[in-house]
């Protein structure tokens, strides 16, 4: 079969979409569906009985929680309804947008704040709380997201990392790969964590000491509302500079089976079940598949547009015990490999990733499982204990033996294992004050083995050769203290200890919420963090004369960073939200070269899936960040929804020759425009059509030139040096995204068609990829250029 034109590829989709759509519509009234979960107290996670729910604007749709805390909402037609929460001596809470569909029961599961105010007096607005973080203890430049976002949103390809770089103070202008910046800081400085468990990078194609790859590991399908913080985090948060991602698995359905099966050009087919263990016991199961479609493809004999086709695939699934005497038990997993191999035959002279000359092979593995534990002490006590491993493997490979000369080889292995055990002691010692003590334990083992060999001379030069362990210990206390009724405090301190070098740090952290008035608050935070290097760096070694090996790296202590942010938040009418932030951001004790250099860690990760082949180095750099933030929220009501963030910064570092330059990751301002509607279609309007649209504008980004002539004479690229350093500028980013859609609910069954045509890159802008890089094989100076216009076909069936 040949290769598909873009024009062929969009019609075979629209014809595709057309059919389901119009197919669907013409048998499809809908059939009633239940809305279920749980309702629990934010701090204590006691289920709370006797909790009023009901269907905001339906006084005949209501029901009260059991002695459980759960609640029922059955014979719900589909829909988007918002849902009420109420309960004496709480904040009133209400879920806004809830989606129900035909084809999937909504298990909605609440926290509600205790308040001072009874019920009749709280004044809510739908939505209002949909903004706030899961994590009570997070009070400033903090937002949570739902998968319902992840998958709406124009252009979000199903990434919690894209979905966020919507989010004001986070820049992402990156087609091939999901590295996120926040507020300019190095994508290295981002902390993953899923269900309690710090876990390196939950990508696909990740290398080691990156968070980021080109595809997410993580099915949006069984991903749970989380939270995603941009600084001064609370205290049970460390080994992070720039943010943290807060994600959790979702519980499977308790009542009854259901299940999910979804084809997406860029996701891939993905297949997910979920159902009941044992219903008396609340016990249940979800488990998630996918399968890239790129991989798919080739197996059908079809090429999607490159050569070298990638593949990747994964597995997550999540078992809950249900509550017993012994408390809470879950068993949680992801597992996920992908791989590419370039070869030289099929990649054209000017291809910027591959070399006519030079195959080149790379796989990754990644993996993680865990055991969570969740047993209360007393009412208002308990403990929370993760235990868990993570793997991450990378090998690479490049060949150019009889292929060109000189000839080159390289081998390269990186595997990193990490066991783990993060517990904490939460309690609510009083109305007004909340104690959470924890510790994090976390034994890693690294095997690291690279070299690379050019013929003539025909010596191999050992870059890493290193097989051991190390620890990252970290302990935090966090206090959460009501101080008036308008005034609540955050306070707390983290600190770690890494045992390969003996780094340790001690980091307070500070944040003040004043309710101005009940529709503006005030927000200040400071906090302290420090991270360690990325792996590689600590083990990169050179021969000295005599045979020894120097790892001059070995010692480096942690990176470290002041967050300073004050932020202002007004509610100014029903469902909308205005919110501003400015902060500044100091870095030191950064890695930078002992002689006198331009060279420092904060532009790590600039160019994707390079190694760190830098030693000598010491912690005297520095550098900053500061900037300003807007957004501007119209949470989904009343059939549509709207979004803007703007933000203005400046990312500066100073090497250890003391000059002050932009970083790789200064792009000076970033704003996302998004908006969606949505429509009731069919015959008893049951059935939803709705079009997104995406604006994304963002400054270029500062890279180093190349010296041409310098190159030429080395058979390899050389980047300028001295006042040329991160002096030129990218052309700035500009994409259109827009998507439009059907949901279509069965007359006579639980089942439900959702089919999406996201066109990427609607303008078709020339969006710069990667910066000069010089070809040896062509002897060039090359640029390359992102996708342009792509149209992404996504059908999804739950029954």
């Amino acid at each position: 079969m040949g290769k598909l034109t873009t024009a062929q590829y969009i019609v075979i989709c629209i014809t595709l979409s057309v059919i389901v759509m119009f197919t669907s519509i013409a048998s499809a009234q809908g059939t009633l569906q239940t809305i279920r979960g749980t309702v629990i107290d934010k701090q204590t996670k006691s289920t709370l009985p006797g909790v009023i729910v009901s269907i905001v604007g339906d006084n005949s749709k209501g029901a009260i929680t059991d002695g459980s805390g759960q609640f029922s909402l059955s014979g719900i037609a589909p829909g988007r309804y918002d849902i009420s929460f109420g309960s004496l001596g709480y904040n009133q809470y209400i879920a806004a947008g809830v989606e129900v569909t035909s084809g999937k029961q909504v298990v909605l599961d609440a926290q509600l704040e205790e308040g001072s105010k009874t019920l009749n007096e709280v004044v809510v607005r739908a939505g209002s709380k949909k903004h706030e973080t899961l994590n009570e203890l997070a009070t400033i430049s903090g937002r949570s997201f739902t998968m319902e976002e992840v998958n709406r949103y124009s252009g979000g390809r199903s990434d919690p990392s894209r979905l966020v770089a919507n989010f004001a103070g986070v820049s992402a202008p990156d087609d091939s790969r999901n590295d996120i910046v926040v507020r300019g800081n190095s994508p290295t400085g981002v902390l993953w964590r899923i269900e309690g468990l710090n876990i390196p990078n939950p990508n696909h194609f990740s290398t080691l000491g990156t968070t980021g790859g080109s595809a997410s590991a993580l099915n949006t399908n069984i991903l749970k509302n989380s939270d995603f913080l941009t600084s001064a985090f609370p205290a049970e948060y460390g080994n992070a500079n720039a943010g943290v991602f807060d994600l959790g698995f979702r519980t499977g359905n308790t009542d009854k089976r259901e299940h999910t099966i979804q084809l997406g050009a860029l996701t891939g087919l993905e297949a997910m079940t979920e159902g009941p263990i044992n219903k008396k016991k609340g016990s249940s199961y979800v488990l998630a598949y996918r399968y890239s479609f790129t991989g798919l493809a080739q197996q059908l004999g079809l090429t999607v547009g490159t050569a070298s086709t990638p593949f990747y695939q994964d597995l997550s699934f999540k078992i809950n015990s249900g509550e017993s005497k012994f408390g809470r038990f879950t068993l949680f997993g992801l597992g996920g490999i992908s791989k590419i191999n370039i070869m030289h035959d099929d990649v054209d002279e000017d291809d910027i990733w591959g070399n006519p000359k030079r195959d080149s092979y790379m796989k990754s593995q990644i993996g993680l499982v865990g055991v969570k534990h969740f047993i209360r002490v007393g009412k208002k006590s308990y403990f929370n204990t993760v235990i868990g491993l993570t793997y991450a493997g990378t090998e690479q490979n490049i060949d150019s033996m009889g292929v060109s000369t000189p000839a080159r080889v390289v081998e390269a292995t990186m595997k990193q294992m990490r066991y783990s055990i993060n517990t904490s002691f939460n309690t609510t010692i009083s109305p007004k004050l909340f104690l959470k003590i924890g510790t994090i334990e976390e034994l890693i083992a690294i095997d690291l083995f690279y070299r690379d060999r050019v013929s003539p001379p025909h010596d191999w030069v050992q870059i890493w050769n290193f097989n051991g362990r190390t620890s990252l210990l970290q302990g935090y206390i966090h206090a959460k203290y009501n101080i008036t009724a308008k005034l609540t405090a955050n306070f707390g301190i983290h600190s770690q200890w890494l045992t390969l070098n003996n780094s340790s740090s001690v980091e307070p952290r500070v944040a003040l919420k004043y309710q101005l008035t009940d529709k503006s608050t005030l927000t200040a935070g400071f906090g302290m963090h420090s991270q360690m290097q990325p792996a590689d760096t600590y083990f990169y070694q050179v021969k000295n004369k005599d045979g020894s090996v120097d790892r001059s790296n070995e010692d480096l202590g942690f990176t470290r960073s002041q967050h300073y942010v004050l932020g202002y938040e007004v509610l100014p009418f029903t469902n909308w939200r205005v919110k501003a932030e400015v902060y500044y951001q100091r870095l030191y004790h950064v890695p930078v070269s002992d002689t006198l250099s331009s060279y420092s860690m904060l532009n790590a990760g600039a160019r994707s899936y390079y190694y760190n082949e830098q030693g000598q180095l010491n912690n005297s750099g520095t550098g900053f960040n500061y900037g300003a933030e807007l957004t501007v929220e119209k949470f989904f009501s009343n059939g549509y929804y709207g979004l803007f963030t703007g933000s203005i910064y400046q990312s500066k570092y100073e090497g250890s020759d003391k000059i002050e330059r932009n970083t790789a990751f200064n792009g000076r301002y970033v704003y996302n425009i998004l908006t969606g509607k949505e429509w009731k279609i069919g015959k008893n309007r049951n059935n939803k059509f709705s079009v997104d649209l995406k604006i994304t504008q963002a400054g270029g980004r500062y890279y180093t030139p190349v010296d041409y002539a310098a190159s030429i004479t080395n058979n390899r690229e050389i980047l300028k040096g001295g006042n040329a350093v991160y002096s030129a500028k990218n052309t700035g980013f500009f994409r259109l995204d827009l998507k439009a859609g059907a949901t279509i609910n069965s007359k006579s069954r639980n089942l439900s068609h959702a089919v999406f045509l996201d066109i990427q890159n609607v303008t078709n802008s020339q969006n710069v990829l990667v910066e000069q890089r010089y070809n040896p094989a062509t002897q060039r100076v090359n640029t390359a250029y992102q996708i342009g216009v792509f149209p992404n076909f996504v059908y999804r069936l739950q029954f």
